[in-house]
């Protein structure tokens, strides 16, 4: 027997305990009943003070993906990092420097 089989029919099991848990507690649990006052968010008795149209400047979101650009990059460059010592061992290290930094 392959050594996958067993690792197929452990995440079967997985899958159909998953689905069943979710199953047994739509059956088992209580029925909530839906109005408008339970949607409405809590306030704590206070008028909420932001209202739903407000704008949010574009610099959030290109501070954002930015962050994100940068983040992945620095992930890409520790493999980098890692092979660096390989190269410099080598008599290369420069050659890679300079692919890094540009």
């Amino acid at each position: 027997m392959s050594p996958l089989v067993s690792v197929l029919v452990l995440g079967l099991f997985v899958a159909l305990f998953g689905i069943a848990l979710v199953i047994v507690s739509s059956l088992l649990g209580p029925r909530l009943i839906q109005s408008a006052m339970k949607k409405r968010p809590y306030e704590c008795g206070l008028e909420g003070e932001i209202k739903d149209d407000t704008k949010i400047p574009i610099k959030y979101y290109l501070t954002a993906i930015l962050f994100i650009l940068f983040d992945i990059e620095i992930i890409f460059m520790y493999p980098w990092a890692v092979a660096y010592g390989d190269y410099i061992s080598a008599g290369n290290g420069l050659y890679i420097f300079g692919a890094m930094a540009f």
